[in-house]
């Protein structure tokens, strides 16, 4: 039986921001299972305000299968970043709002009715075609289900 959005939610919040946060080093699996396709192998979760303040800033590039999730979060801006990324902006089910591609440096983009936003390489989105409306699921990377 599948899960309502609201328990999708619940298990999701337990697995990233549960009873006792991550530990620094945690990451988790992010899947379109709209699209079967993966989005991230090896993304990380900023999980307090100080990590969510910084995200990717200070880094030379976003390797590929990594990416950083930001919750809460509606907006992010790209001031010295070194290096384009894509944007998904999902809400509380993990259902994408709004995606952007390749965002350079010195922008600012926003979405009023995300939850939080997934920061992913430059070319992830259009590579395995995400788009407003898919679903998309998060397991800890370490789970049975991706060893």
């Amino acid at each position: 039986m599948s899960k309502t959005p609201h328990q999708q939610t619940a298990h999701l919040q337990k697995a990233a921001f549960g009873i006792q946060k991550p530990e620094q080093d945690a990451r988790m699996l992010l899947t379109n299972i709209t699209r079967g396709t993966s989005l991230a192998y090896d993304l990380e979760v900023a999980t307090t305000s100080a990590r969510r303040s910084k995200g990717l800033l200070g880094r030379d590039s976003l390797p590929p299968g990594g990416g950083l999730w930001i919750a809460p979060c509606e907006s992010v801006h790209t001031f010295f970043m070194r290096f384009p990324i894509d944007l998904v902006y999902v809400d509380r089910a993990l259902r994408v709002k709004k995606v952007r591609d390749s965002v350079r440096p010195w922008r600012i983009s926003a979405c009023l009715r995300a939850y939080s936003i997934i920061e992913l390489p430059a070319g992830v989105v259009r590579k395995t075609g995400t788009k407003p409306g898919d679903q998309l699921e998060m397991a800890p990377a370490n789970s049975p289900a991706t060893t």
